[in-house]
């Protein structure tokens, strides 16, 4: 199975470490499930992209006075 080298500085090292303790897993498996979750989160997030995507035009016609945040007067303070 491939491997993979890693570096960390002292302080990053203890950090992980506690992470990992935290979490009851061991430095191999917490680093390992930490790299799987990002790669399904960012497939999450495109998928929810795509899907958002496909339905913009049906909300923009149901809701016509919804205006996005960003578009808004005071932009992201509305959020």
């Amino acid at each position: 199975m491939p491997s993979l080298n890693v570096s960390f500085t002292d302080d990053e090292l203890e950090g992980v470490r506690a992470a990992a303790a935290a979490e009851g897993k061991s430095l191999k498996q917490y680093l390992h499930d930490l790299g799987v979750r990002e790669m399904q989160r960012k497939q999450f997030v495109a998928g929810a992209t795509r899907w958002a995507d496909r339905l913009r035009d049906e909300f923009d016609q149901a809701f016509p006075d919804e205006v996005p945040p960003t578009q808004r007067d005071n932009g992201a303070a509305a959020a």
